[in-house]
């Protein structure tokens, strides 16, 4: 696969890991890797384990390419919320295994997955967006607004809130925390446990629990790329 992604299969479950860089920025490459890595996958039949490095999964997009000119930012943007629908609607269960840190679109990835798993320690998870000066896009809004507890919803894309990893679960962001030496045990553990699911079954009410969420994002996709973030 990529430098960028690893992938390593062992016993049905596909576990990629992002390694970009000291705050695993997601960069148009990133997003092309994880789109191959999601192909093989599929072909693979596997459920998906998705983690980072130690202290972080990502810091979020790739500031040299949101700073490098408007058109860069908004395509940026638009191929990184098309591969939040598709992890979104992906066939299989994707599992988040989140060693640390997960800011901007490291917290979206929490979002665009089935099961989310963090770890204790002083980490920061959550939407910064306003923070660094960015309005907050229309697939952000609204993929924040479907997965996160209404009362953090506001907190966390209208005023940038930061949460720490139990805060994160309170939030919605997190399914549950561990000490970091139990993530990955946790995450092979859980990925066990949904091989049990029936998969067509997990699919089709996957896609019908998120039917209107995907109608949703589908339109926001196309809002965005009209108008300059």
């Amino acid at each position: 696969m990529s430098d960028l992604i690893s992938y390593q299969l062992d016993d049905g479950i596909a576990t990629l890991t992002l390694s970009n860089g000291k705050v695993n920025a997601i960069s148009p490459d990133v997003i092309a890797a994880f789109n191959a890595a999601l192909d093989r996958a599929e072909q693979d039949k596997a459920i998906v384990i998705i983690t980072g490095q130690p202290g972080i999964l990502s810091g979020g997009y790739d500031l040299k390419v949101m700073t490098s000119g408007p058109q860069n930012a908004v395509n940026l943007v638009a191929a990184g919320s098309t591969l939040a629908r598709r992890m979104l609607a992906h066939p299989f269960p994707i599992i988040v295994a989140c060693p640390g840190h997960a800011v901007a679109k490291g917290a979206f990835i929490l979002l665009s997955a089935d099961y989310r798993i963090g770890v204790e320690g002083s980490f920061s998870i959550g939407l910064n967006e306003v923070q660094i000066g960015m309005t907050m896009h229309h697939v952000g809004i609204e993929l924040a607004r479907d997965r996160l507890r209404k009362s953090a919803f506001h907190r966390s894309v209208i005023n940038g809130e930061m949460f720490d990893p139990q805060g994160a679960v309170d939030a919605g962001f997190l399914d549950k925390v561990v000490p970091a030496e139990h993530l990955m045990a946790t995450a092979q553990a859980a990925a066990q446990q949904m091989k049990k699911i029936n998969m067509a079954a997990h699919k089709n009410t996957k896609l019908k629990v998120r039917k209107a969420l995907l109608e949703t994002l589908d339109k926001a996709i196309e809002l965005d790329q009209q108008h300059l973030i």
